[in-house]
């Protein structure tokens, strides 16, 4: 029997995994969060309550347990840059430090397909690339650096970069903050939409977090790009919400050095506005191509997709109509 504990369960990728792992024959879960009154009402497992920005808390989490799954994350689209250190960077950071102090044996950790597109996201176990116009993205990668310095083959590391999130229990995401924006009819294609736009449903991010923890060969650092079956292009996606949901699509086309161009002007109109901009240099960059495939991660992890990218799409608007009453801003609220 292995020990998994699961933080940011309350989350999107936390519920997911929790999903998944629950229930699997010889692992026990156990769940560290700050309001369990959250948790669904199946889970009747161990829950250790307590704030990650608490050290002392972070020292009581890892009593008998043998794998880390980090799926807290507070996370921002644009600026914000203390609030991400403060409430993502450094709790990460610490719980990275503890774990492995602790004889932790694993510890999986979520990351981006974006985090080092374009030219290298390809290879997943390539270094990140930070970009100045997003905070939060430095961050992710500050924390992928850590742990391949901290990797052994005593303290192991999966990092799973994340495709685009869509499905059920969406927090912060592209669709829901690009949808709306198409819907001002002043968002263009950028380089004609033939981009590739990794989406993943939520339960096959819980299958890859499955899989990180059952596998018992890797050791030392390991990252895979993790994305759904097929990754369809950004015009294949936005002419399925035109077709499917009504959402306009874009009228015109513009490179992306333009694009970048046009979404510095609007971050630098954000100063004296009172609403978030249309576009920001981060939504452009998740726009950029990744080259993402599963490949490494069905050969290494057995990982294998099986949420076609419509049906996430589907699932996270029909959410989206029943609990989205404004349009979603570019950072998590704080709660």
């Amino acid at each position: 029997m292995r020990t998994v504990l699961i933080t940011g369960v309350t989350g999107f990728v936390g519920s997911h995994a929790l999903n998944s792992l629950s229930g699997q024959p010889g692992l026990e879960v156990i769940v560290a969060c700050r309001n369990p009154a959250r948790l669904p009402e199946q889970f009747h497992g161990v829950v250790r309550t307590g704030d990650l920005r608490d050290k002392d808390y972070v020292a009581t989490l890892f009593r008998e347990v043998d794998i880390v799954c980090q799926c807290a994350a507070w996370t921002s689209l644009y600026k914000h840059r203390a609030l991400s250190d403060e409430l993502f960077l450094k709790p990460v950071m610490n719980l990275i430090d503890a774990a492995k102090a602790a004889g932790v044996a694993r510890f999986v950790n979520i990351s981006t397909t974006s985090a080092a597109s374009p030219d290298h996201s390809a290879d997943a176990m390539s270094a990140g690339i930070p970009r100045s116009y997003w905070p939060h993205l430095c961050n992710v990668i500050t924390i992928e650096d850590h742990l391949r310095t901290q990797a052994s083959p005593e303290f192991g590391v999966i990092n799973l970069r994340l495709g685009l999130f869509a499905g059920r229990h969406y927090a912060l995401g592209l669709l829901p903050v690009l949808l709306p924006r198409l819907q001002t009819h002043l968002v263009p294609w950028v380089a004609g939409g033939r981009t590739g736009m990794p989406i993943i449903d939520g339960r096959d991010i819980g299958q890859a977090f499955l899989c990180a923890v059952q596998d018992t060969a890797l050791s030392g650092f390991n990252s895979f790009n993790i994305v759904g079956p097929t990754v369809p292009a950004v015009r294949e996606v936005i002419e399925y919400l035109h077709d499917e949901f009504g959402y306009p699509k874009p009228h015109f086309s513009v490179p992306f050095p333009l694009a970048f161009a046009f979404a510095g002007l609007m971050e630098l109109l954000d100063r004296v506005v009172p609403w978030d901009p249309l576009v920001t240099r981060s939504i452009v960059h998740l726009l950029r191509e990744t080259g993402a495939d599963n490949t490494r991660a069905r050969e290494l992890l057995g990982y294998i997709p099986a949420c076609d990218w419509r049906e996430a799409v589907k699932s996270q608007l029909d959410e989206m109509a029943q609990r989205q009453e404004q349009p979603m801003r570019m950072t998590v609220p704080i709660s």
